[in-house]
């Protein structure tokens, strides 16, 4: 005697009110069958594919029923089969996004519970999660045009809600700021230009930016990355493509090997030329932590400046966009005194050593004799000696220079023979 048909599942077990839905049941002693039921109602058709399964299309129907099949041996157990309510779209947000893809939208509407696909026009989101009954968040795939969003459900296929796809625009740079800095990096520049709005990248030639900031659609702040000296061209990736590009100068640091003079007075004022590399561009020299009066870049490799007041020793340095230079040596010169003359007279000829006291003297560069200059050596700093040169009867005055200016006077007097 033949065993009345079992159903172990149904795939899908949930189906359109509207019906229509294919529906494969799975079981055993399925020969025969001579009626496949969704509660009350007949199947709108069926087809015994073995012993263990069968197809079928779902009628129409509300709430959850039991599939069951009948053979000659009697009727199955029941299993469930939910009629769900078609899904509806109301609103996507937001409603366009960039060619290229990406976008993560929300839609919203009813009865989305279980779906099964997200469909932006024919192609299929790049991933969706359904939140809730009345919402769900998709991610856009690429695409062009506006096309129709639709939800599918096992209770069928949703409207559709418009979903724009935006070409955007290539980016243009205009300008840098400033267009130049240190081959060690680490410097923020701003670039200004237009459709910067969404960029993914900046580049300085083909080394990306240490950290960029799009500030707004026509703003870029970015970090330079190391870079060797010379120039690169900047530019920026955006959905719309890559830009143009702006010239930007790595600028190798500044050196300096010569300060000439090396000391002058300590008012200031004495000119200085340094001797150096990579010096264009300058944008301050210092003595010490004081600007210079002035200067002047001469090249690449030279800098006027003008000393300004200062004591001691101090280390002269030049800043450019490249950085900040090694120091040089600048020795601030004391303004010599002289306080005496040893001896304060003597004859007309030359040859008389005359002994200087006073101060600051060490530098002496030149002891004059009214104009005369006089041969000398330095003793001390406090101590110079002189031989004097031959010149009238009368009076001169003694001066010494250093590079910190021109001492005080003393006066010498040259007395001619006796008369006989």
């Amino acid at each position: 005697m033949a065993s009345p048909p079992v159903i172990s599942s149904v795939n899908p077990a949930a189906g359109s009110p509207g019906g229509g839905t294919p529906v494969t049941l799975t079981g055993s002693n399925f020969t025969q069958a001579t009626a496949v039921r969704f509660g009350p109602n007949f199947a709108l058709s069926y087809t015994v594919v073995s012993a263990t399964q069968i197809t079928a299309v779902a009628p129409p129907g509300s709430g959850t029923v039991q599939i069951t099949v009948t053979t000659p041996a009697g009727t199955s157990n029941g299993v469930a089969f939910g009629y769900a309510a078609a899904p509806t779209l109301t609103a996507v947000s937001p409603a366009s996004g960039p060619a290229t893809g990406g976008t993560t939208v929300t839609l919203t509407g009813t009865n989305l519970l279980g779906a099964t696909a997200v469909r932006f026009g024919a192609v299929n989101a790049t991933s969706f999660m359904v939140v809730s009954a009345t919402q769900i968040t998709a991610v856009v795939p690429a695409g062009s045009g506006t096309v129709q969003v639709t939800v599918v459900t096992p209770g069928g296929t949703s409207n559709g809600v418009p979903y724009s796809y935006v070409v955007a625009p290539v980016p243009v740079l205009m300008s840098v700021s400033p267009g130049q800095g240190p081959v060690g990096g680490g410097n923020t520049v701003t670039l200004s230009g237009s459709g910067l709005t969404g960029v993914t990248a900046v580049r300085f030639g083909s080394t990306p930016a240490l950290s960029f900031t799009v500030v707004s659609a026509t703003q870029i702040t970015a970090v330079a990355p190391p870079g060797a000296a010379g120039p690169v061209q900047i530019t920026v990736t955006g959905p719309g493509g890559t830009s143009n590009g702006v010239t930007y100068f790595y600028v190798g640091v500044p050196t300096l090997t010569a300060a000439s003079p090396a000391q002058g007075p300590t008012a200031g004022g004495t000119t200085v030329t340094l001797t150096g590399s990579n010096l264009l561009g300058a944008t301050a020299v210092r003595f010490g932590a004081v600007n210079a009066t002035s200067f002047t870049v001469v090249s690449a490799t030279q800098i006027t400046a003008v000393a300004p007041s200062g004591s001691g020793t101090v280390q002269i340095t030049v800043v450019t966009p490249g950085g900040t230079s090694n120091g040089v040596s600048y020795t601030y010169v004391p303004t010599p005194v002289l306080t005496s003359l040893s001896p304060t007279q003597g004859p007309l000829d030359a040859g008389t050593t005359v002994t200087l006291f006073g101060s600051g003297l060490t530098a002496t560069s030149s002891v004059v004799f009214g104009s005369t200059p006089a041969s000398f050596t330095v003793v001390s700093d406090t101590w110079v000696t002189a031989i004097a040169p031959s010149g009238p009867a009368g009076p001169v005055n003694v001066q010494v220079s250093t590079p910190g200016g021109s001492s005080n006077s003393l006066v010498y007097t040259r007395v001619g023979p006796p008369g006989i």
